[in-house]
């Protein structure tokens, strides 16, 4: 709700600030007064789209500051949590245009994007007018509008589209797969047979290249390592250690202890040579090798390496190539089967979407008899009661939010074309079609800020009182700004301001004064007899305020 309002060097107002109140709030004026400058500087502060040219002649920069208060589970609050703003009780907007055209806005003191400020003005205020495009008029607004009146739950038909649009890109998902591996089916078998019949193992080819190298120094090498197994055991080192090891045991004796270091050290090398004479055995049998072990060494690691080469990868990495061709194959073998379980949860799918989008247009059907009967009835005090106002829903593409599509539309005669309501409608006509319409449409919303922008144009007496007294009824569960030139319209408000133009010091500026009772009383009386206010008109006026 719409407290306050503070206009610094804007137009021209050079420095203006207002308090509103919940209920129905009227601004009068003369024309050319400057009530839709207000509107100008509510809708800067917005971030609507308005004038270039606002800051006032002569001033540095324009600023406008707006606050709002907001009431437990306001749509603003979650605006505010996702832009990443501290969310309170009250809410305000300050907006600055130098006088080289740059424009900075505020939130709370945070400075936001333009984008931030339109998502918040979208949810705290409406504007309504005889030009409403951005409303009532604007037929792709009118299904939603429909669906709110009716309280309608979006939800399912929302999840269902969003399952069937899984289903079905999986769906083509699995097909595309499917064809792209028949495209290739002749060379994945063959390659799969090709490498499952070698079967490479990781770390296979480092062995078989170890192995092939030894066994092709065998043959230089085992006849010297022969003949050192040969000078190391019992016809050489070993038999001469042994009988130096017998001949000294033989002395030793006689040699008062002077042998023992030395057989000491015999022992020892003897049980070295052992060691040695085992170890060059064992090279000599690692040496031995049949002759065509080499040979089929050779054949196995060329064609693991071969088949490396023919598809690009490391040795190592044919084990894994393997297990992947064999998996394609599996999964083209098993293709069809899963894109038969597939299309079947297609199918569910797409029932399922089309059950919750026909319940939905089954309920947007009898929300739409609602409505029309809603503004037959608030059509006939405006003097309309020949009209006819129609909820047309046709069959649309479907998406989201149902396969309808949803027109206001209307017939202001009997037998006449209905069409749509900017094209068919004058502008008295218009303003009191939008005026029932919103009437209809909010009968059960609370918390509101609307504002019409002279929607009681072109109508008077009873029909002016009858939309004076409908804009009280919308007031009454929110918060009503009218800018208005009807006087049955204007005694309606629980809050009245006038709006005037003054000049001072050779400027025009405009100014905005709150009304007590006694100037309610003049200011209704001149909006009835114009310049010159008569006794009469004043008993005309405070016959119209007291109801």
């Amino acid at each position: 709700m719409l407290r306050g309002l503070d206009i610094r060097d804007l137009l021209i107002i050079d420095r203006l600030e207002l308090s509103f109140a919940p209920g129905l709030n009227v601004l009068t004026g003369e024309t050319g007064a400057g009530k839709s400058i207000l509107l100008d500087a509510l809708g800067f502060v917005l971030g609507w789209r308005g004038r270039a040219e606002l800051v006032r002649a002569g001033a540095a920069q324009g600023e406008v500051v707006a606050e709002f208060e907001l009431s437990e589970g306001h749509p603003a609050r979650r605006v505010l949590e996702e832009a990443g703003i501290p969310v309170e009780d009250e809410l305000i907007l300050r907006r600055v245009n130098t006088a080289d055209g740059r424009k900075t806005a505020w939130v709370n003191d945070r400075r936001v994007s333009g984008e931030v400020l339109r998502g918040l003005s979208d949810v705290l205020v409406e504007l309504h007018g005889q030009q409403d495009d951005r409303g009532l008029l604007n037929p792709r607004g009118h299904r939603a509008l429909l669906d709110e009146f009716a309280g309608l739950d979006i939800a399912p038909t929302r999840a269902a589209w969003r399952a069937r649009r899984e289903a079905g890109a999986a769906l083509e998902k699995a097909r595309a797969a499917q064809a792209a591996l028949a495209a290739e089916e002749e060379f994945l078998r063959h390659a799969a047979g090709e490498l499952s019949a070698l079967d490479p193992q990781p770390g296979e080819e480092a062995e078989l290249d170890a192995r092939r190298r030894l066994m092709q120094a065998a043959s230089r090498i085992r006849a010297d390592i022969q003949k050192a197994h040969q000078a190391l055991g019992p016809e050489g080192a070993e038999g001469m250690l042994s009988d130096a090891t017998r001949w000294l045991d033989g002395a030793a004796e006689a040699a008062e202890g002077q042998l023992d270091g030395p057989l000491e050290a015999l022992s020892r090398a003897i049980d070295a040579l052992g060691e040695a004479e085992q170890g060059v055995g064992e090279a000599l049998d690692a040496l031995s090798h049949d002759p065509h072990e080499l040979e089929a060494t050779e054949e196995r690691l060329f064609a693991i390496r071969g088949l490396a080469r023919k598809h690009g990868v490391a040795p190592d990495e044919l084990a894994a190539l393997t297990a992947e061709l064999t998996e394609k194959l599996e999964t083209l073998d098993a293709g069809e089967g899963g894109i038969a379980t597939l299309e079947k949860a297609a199918r569910a799918a797409q029932r399922a979407y089309t059950e919750a989008a026909t319940r939905l247009t089954e309920a947007r059907r009898k929300a739409a008899a609602k409505l029309d009967k809603a503004m037959s009835a608030e059509l006939a005090p405006l003097k309309m009661e020949r009209a006819v106002f129609s909820t047309v829903i046709e069959e649309a593409e479907p998406g989201p939010e149902g396969a309808d599509g949803v027109t206001f539309t209307v017939a202001t005669n009997p037998g006449a074309p209905a069409g749509p309501l900017n094209k068919i409608a004058s502008g008295g006509e218009l303003s009191r079609f939008l005026l029932a319409l919103k009437v209809c449409l909010t009968r059960h919303t609370t918390g509101l800020t609307m504002i019409f922008d002279e929607i009681d144009r072109g109508v008077g007496g009873a029909t002016a009182d009858a939309v004076g007294r409908r804009l009280a009824g919308l007031a009454a569960s929110g918060q009503v700004l009218v800018v208005t030139h009807s006087p049955q319209v204007a005694a309606m408000g629980a809050h009245h301001w006038r709006v005037e133009k003054r000049v001072a010091k050779g400027q025009t500026l405009s100014t905005v004064t709150a009304l007590d009772a006694p100037s309610r009383v003049d200011e209704l009386a001149r909006m009835l007899a114009g310049e010159t206010v008569t006794e009469e008109a004043r008993a005309a006026a405070r016959a119209l305020l007291a109801g």
